[in-house]
């Protein structure tokens, strides 16, 4: 790992230009990426990967108004049963949703409060990034 090091100190020294400073800024990176966690990362990746996709967005969307079983779902996007199945698997499988079994059907719902603050974010930063947010 010092060779390493050493290597990043001597790229860092040749973007600043200051060999003390390097040694500052690569210490302070290392430090900073030791306490990332792989694991943790790969799983929020998976939660970002299934809200990207627009139809599994839409769907949170709806689920924010409340609980919706799959046929109203899939008339709400417009897609076939499989392809709408397919989609909540992929969000229960993040946890975004909760499923419940109802007789023969089976209900959606959003998995916690915090997938509503997510989708409240990324109005904001969506209004924000195109001048439009509340003046008031």
């Amino acid at each position: 790992m010092a060779c390493v090091t050493k290597e990043a100190i001597g790229r860092m020294t040749r973007l600043i230009g200051d060999a003390d400073k390097a040694q500052c800024k690569v210490n302070k990176l290392r430090s900073i990426t030791a306490k990332l966690n792989e694991k943790d990362i790969d799983a929020e990746a998976e939660i970002f990967k299934a809200m990207a996709d627009p139809y599994r967005l839409k769907i949170l969307m709806l689920l924010r108004e409340g609980e919706l079983c799959v046929c109203e779902i899939m008339i709400a996007i417009d897609r076939p049963q499989s392809t709408t199945s397919y989609q909540l698997s992929i969000l229960r499988d993040a946890g975004l949703i909760r499923e419940r079994k109802d007789g023969r059907w089976s209900r959606y719902r959003l998995s916690e409060g915090a997938v509503i603050e997510m989708l409240n974010l990324v109005k904001l930063m969506k209004d924000n990034q195109n001048g439009g947010g509340d003046s008031g």
